[in-house]
């Protein structure tokens, strides 16, 4: 991953002094195992225990020669031990140590996700009860729909970054898996004993029916995850870039002093860092996609899958937790224009209310079929003169139909009331800690 888009936390984990710190944790805890087993006598096991570590130079050194970065890494550790590093790896293969790393690795970059959506859920919830009652225009297809309030709309992002707090958990459990069972899987140099004691240390489970590695659906759920909360983040980034927007203006992104929107034109405030979600959550689908290309490996293993994760992994988390905070960064600082809301609900004068009259004029008598043509007489008539510039009311349209002479101008307008419509926001927030 570019630095610019780097976050402390994930440069860390998945940095090269982390990987084998987590490689040697493995190496460790197959030694403890057959240690207990006798297998490795107890002044070569303490001698193990004291000196074990490595040399990320050495490494390299020994890797440009052999080309193989496990035995690479075996070797530097050795070396560090003495005589009784000959223990090291004892009945192990390269994707023993490299698989059930990974999933150390991966576990804990998961963890860094999930707290960090947590907080950005926190800020959503928070903002979202702070506006629960500010009424807002509804829209579908982009079009002004029926009336909702701000609240509840930042409220189905908090349910649905509810939904990705417990996908990645779920991926985390199944990823938490341990592979020692050797070159194909059979145990014939490592017994089931000895992973189970390893895993036990690592806080992994075995996994069941492993080949040379760990199958990679596991790590495509992964990463399947990720993507999936990189596109509700996108949701909710395309969401403000279009309240942004100059003829919207609902909400704005924080804008600091001295920050400028456009080299040739001063005025301009972009939304700069939603667009950048929007952008990201792509490289996390393209990323979910090589990952689910990496499930078909050749018979009980091939290598092709090896590469693709060097990249994605690292960059997948980095991608994800950045944006996390962008997003946080962006509901924190939003601006809220309540006033040019109100404005928006009153744009169409009216025609949010439309809904209500149908039902209404059902319930007076009307046919469904009457009533629709009716309203949708009287709403195109208010369309054509908002678009004109000049023209009625919707309410006063409708009390001068003939068909609708019946009804007291009152009736009407009662219809026309924006409470109606939030009568239920509280209890829909109850269902939700804020």
């Amino acid at each position: 991953m570019i630095e610019r888009y780097c976050t402390e936390e994930m440069k860390r984990i998945w940095s090269d002094e982390n990987r084998f710190a987590r490689w040697l944790d493995v190496e460790m805890a197959v030694c403890r195992a057959w240690a207990l087993d006798g297998a490795i006598p107890p002044e070569d096991m303490a001698r193990i225990e004291e000196r074990a570590g490595f040399d990320t130079g050495r490494i390299a050194e020994i890797e440009a020669q052999t080309q193989h970065d496990v035995i690479a890494f075996v070797t530097s550790v050795a070396e560090k031990i003495g005589p009784s590093g000959r223990f090291v790896h004892l009945g192990l293969t390269s994707s023993d140590v490299v698989d059930t790393a990974a999933s150390l690795l991966l576990s804990e970059a998961l963890g860094v996700v999930i707290g960090a959506a947590g907080d950005l859920r926190g800020a959503l919830a928070r903002k979202a009860h702070k506006y629960r009652h500010v009424p807002s225009v509804g829209r579908s297809h982009g079009v002004h729909a029926e009336p909702t309030t701000f609240g509840l709309k930042l409220l189905g992002f908090v349910s649905e970054i509810d939904r990705d707090i417990t996908r990645l958990g779920q991926a985390l459990e199944e990823i938490r898996t341990c592979k020692l069972s050797g070159a194909v899987g059979t145990y014939a140099n490592c017994p089931p004993h000895i992973e189970a004691r390893a895993a036990a240390e690592l806080a992994l489970k075995p996994d069941l029916v492993s080949s040379q590695i760990i199958q990679r659906d596991r790590h495509a759920r992964v990463i399947s995850a990720l993507a999936l909360y990189g596109s509700g983040l996108e949701r909710l980034a395309v969401e403000i870039r279009h309240l942004q927007r100059t003829e919207v203006m609902e909400v704005l992104e924080p804008f600091g002093k001295g920050q400028k929107g456009s080299s040739a034109m001063p005025h301009k405030k972009n939304p700069i860092l939603s667009e950048r979600l929007s952008g990201m959550a792509r490289l996390l689908r393209a990323y979910a996609s090589a990952s689910l290309e990496d499930i078909a490996l050749w018979h009980e293993r091939d290598i092709s899958h090896s590469s693709v994760e060097r990249v994605i992994w690292p960059d997948a988390f980095s991608i994800a937790h950045y944006m996390t905070s962008v997003a946080k960064k962006v509901i924190d600082g939003l601006v809220v224009h309540e006033d040019q809301m109100r404005r928006n609900l009153e744009m169409t004068r009216g025609l949010l209310f439309s809904g209500r009259v149908l039902l209404a004029l059902v319930a007076h008598g009307f046919s469904r079929e009457d009533a629709y043509a009716v309203v949708q007489e009287c709403a195109m008539r208010c369309w054509d003169g908002i678009t004109q510039g000049e023209g009625a009311d919707f309410a006063d349209i409708l009390k001068s139909h003939p068909r609708l002479a019946g009804f007291k101008g009152s009736d009407l307008d009662a219809m026309f009331d924006l409470g109606f419509y939030f009568k239920y926001v509280d209890e829909i927030f109850s269902r939700f800690k804020i």
